[in-house]
């Protein structure tokens, strides 16, 4: 018997005979490359044929920069609370409660100490998938406590932003982390310990004009969006059409905003390479 049958609608395959196609075995990237999940997974998330950084979040990062995977987290059970009963299209504590059962996190940002090449490491990254990464009070409070942990042991610092910026939802109790976060990086600063910031695709908001901007270095990944306010803000603001390329990461490093650019599968050895010469060790 034929695959098909002939209906008075036309051509149409019964439905024990339809073959579906397994979600997430390919990924087509922006410029229009398609590449096998896994072989991209095995590539650091990042297209061999355009080298397009496909946005990745703590876990993935995680992976990449401690050894062995293996780290402790910190601080994990800190979770946010609807302090205003905010309410826009429905409650955000409604909110809160859908994006820890979509994406299994707690909050917009992850931190944690391990080892990188051997070296005593805190990370502090952030997720997009949370609520647009945005920044509220837990996220303050956990960048904080994983800096003073980073200040009582005496271990680098690494920061790694992506977010849509403060969040709306929590108002001013999000904007007083941008001061709160920059008192405790001064803190670190004064105890003489490096603090590296790493902005990724994008870093927008309240986080590009607090702690994502101030790093002993300053770091980024090829292509990613940074600034304060998205390219069409700032276009509408102004009246003015803006350069090519504007808010890119090639583009502020060109302006001075940034120390380097590095592609993600050498993001582990040029971090530890200027944790040394921060340090003034042999270079590994």
């Amino acid at each position: 018997m034929a695959w098909f049958k002939r209906t008075e609608k036309g051509i149409q395959t019964p439905t024990e005979d339809k073959k579906d196609v397994p979600k997430g075995l390919w990924y087509k990237s922006p410029t229009g490359k398609i590449v096998d999940a896994e072989e991209l997974a095995r590539n650091f998330y990042v297209s061999p044929e355009d080298g397009y950084h496909v946005r990745i979040g703590s876990k993935e990062y995680f992976k990449i920069l401690f050894d062995d995977n293996e780290f402790t987290e910190l601080n994990p059970n800190i979770t946010s609370k609807d302090t205003l009963k905010f309410v826009d299209t429905k409650k955000y504590d409604d909110r809160l409660k859908e994006a820890m059962e979509k994406t299994k996190l707690k909050d917009a940002v992850r931190t944690a100490v391990g080892k990188s090449k051997g070296r005593e490491l805190v990370i502090a990254c952030m997720d997009f998938a949370f609520i647009g990464g945005s920044m509220g009070a837990v996220v303050g409070e956990k960048i904080a406590r994983a800096i003073d942990y980073s200040i009582k042991n005496r271990i680098p610092f690494l920061m790694i932003s992506k977010s849509g910026g403060a969040r709306m939802m929590e108002a001013a109790y999000s904007l007083m982390q941008l001061a709160k976060t920059s008192a405790k990086l001064a803190q670190l600063s004064e105890a003489k310990i490096p603090y590296i910031s790493l902005s990724t695709d994008p870093t927008t908001g309240g986080t590009t004009a607090s702690y994502a901007m101030l790093g002993d270095v300053n770091i980024s990944e090829p292509g990613a969006l940074i600034g304060f306010a998205g390219p069409r803000v700032v276009k509408d603001t102004t009246g003015k059409d803006l350069p090519e390329g504007f808010q890119t990461s090639e583009f502020l490093l060109e302006h001075g905003f940034l120390d380097f650019i590095t592609p993600r599968k050498e993001l582990k050895d040029k971090i530890n390479l200027y944790l040394d010469l921060i340090q003034n060790q042999s270079v590994r």
